[in-house]
């Protein structure tokens, strides 16, 4: 009987051992698998509270590394910009960056130019890149893409030091004619010419300040804020008075016609502007006794009726290797000819600009020695919006009715005297 009993309670205290260990190893198995491991600190860490949020905000592209130099967290600018790729950073220089950061926690900064993926002509990709420590054990990388901002200050720069050339050919034209009036004090005849010769370039300077003038407004200036709807007739004609003089002088004819009835919606000082230099250029670069012609017309298109103007010349032409440029700042075709005729080289560059912030185009056509058309598109008025603007209380009713959409030629131009 005592054996028994011993028996039992030895087979008692071994089943409430094992339950105990079984527990105590349940417990430790938990604790293991809540335990972070190596592998895990290094493929999924814990960014600080808030930290994904702004970087989901930034317009940097942002990087943030292990200290594994894996990528935790990377914005899709950062794809777009090939800064990572298969889960590396691929660029050495900021890879090198992050370590030497990580290693002493000095906050680096540095100006790279980057090979643009998939245009194969070299381009460069220039980014400021920023590397400072998050936390004990990540990185973060910011990259601004300074591409955009270089290449409007080289244009700045090309500008101004286009503008310094053109004003220094006047400017030293009067000065080496005021001499010339003083040394020629005692003959009229001399004095007159040279007096002549300086009202040239005078006129020349004048002019070219006012289409600087004009060109920064174009740029800087939202021209749909004042905007109104202008009669394509009225802008016609205020062009050709503006070269009635330079025309008369060349005996050029100059023709309109298809204007009436047709408008348009924008800045009208602008838009005056844009079709006087078209004509005005078309004038000069005419030979004698030839024909200038201003063409409008209504065009549809799937955005909506457009009005084309179209000034052709019979002139010297432009070449295909020009056309590309003629609406660059300051490019002349021939200018040997410009200084003839007091070209800045901006009229066309203004014609551009108008015709884009107006929601408009300028393209040309052009054959060597047997003249040009340039042809301005703009946006036509819409003709309810017209009226609701000039007359609030007229009945819509009787409005004009659009015309052929058709790509017809363009009607016989009316001889203007």
């Amino acid at each position: 009987m005592d054996v028994n009993a011993a028996v039992a309670a030895a087979a008692a205290i071994a089943g409430v051992l094992t339950g105990v260990i079984a527990m105590l190893a349940f417990r430790w198995s938990e604790r293991e698998q809540k335990r972070p491991t190596r592998t895990s600190l290094h493929t999924d860490p814990m960014l600080p509270p808030g930290v994904d949020t702004v970087l989901s905000v930034l317009r940097s592209s942002a990087v943030v590394l292990d200290e594994a130099d894996a990528v935790v967290k990377a914005s899709s600018a950062a794809y777009a910009l090939g800064l990572v790729r298969g889960g590396k950073l691929s660029v050495e220089p900021m890879l090198q960056m992050a370590r030497d950061t990580r290693r002493d926690g000095e906050i680096r900064q540095v100006e790279l130019d980057l090979p643009r993926r998939g245009t194969g002509r070299g381009e460069a990709l220039a980014v400021s890149a920023r590397v400072a420590p998050l936390g004990s054990r990540l990185v973060l990388l910011l990259v601004e893409d300074l591409t955009e901002a270089r290449r409007i200050e080289a244009v700045r720069r090309d500008f101004v030091a286009n503008v310094s050339h053109e004003l220094k050919t006047p400017v030293g034209a009067l000065s080496l004619l005021s001499e010339a009036v003083m040394d020629a004090s005692e003959d009229p005849e001399a004095v007159e010419r040279f007096a002549g010769r300086m009202q040239i370039e005078a006129t020349r300077l004048t002019s070219l300040v006012q289409e600087i003038i004009d060109l920064s407004r174009v740029q800087n200036d939202d021209p749909l804020e004042d905007a109104e709807p202008v009669r394509v007739d009225e802008l016609v004609a205020e062009a050709i008075d503006r070269c009635r003089h330079q025309a008369g002088t060349k005996q050029i004819t100059m023709a309109a016609a298809g204007a009436a009835e047709l408008k348009v919606w924008g800045n009208r000082g602008q838009l005056a502007a844009a079709l006087g230099n078209l004509v005005e250029n078309a004038v000069n670069y005419s030979p004698a006794r030839t024909r200038v012609g201003i063409a409008a017309r209504r065009v549809s298109v799937p955005s909506g009726d457009l009005i084309e103007v179209a000034v052709t010349d019979q002139g010297i032409g432009i070449s295909d290797r020009d056309k590309e440029r003629i609406f660059e700042r300051f490019y002349r075709v021939d200018p040997a000819r410009s200084r003839q005729t007091g070209g800045t080289g901006l009229g066309l560059a203004i014609v551009k600009h108008v015709a884009a912030s107006h929601g408009g185009e300028v393209t040309v056509w052009s054959s060597e020695g047997q003249g040009s058309t340039f042809t301005l598109r703009l946006p036509e008025a819409g003709a309810a919006r017209d009226r609701a603007l000039q007359h609030p209380d007229l009945d819509h009713e009787d409005g004009p009715t659009p015309e052929s959409a058709s790509y017809d030629p363009l009607p016989a131009p009316e001889v203007l005297p």
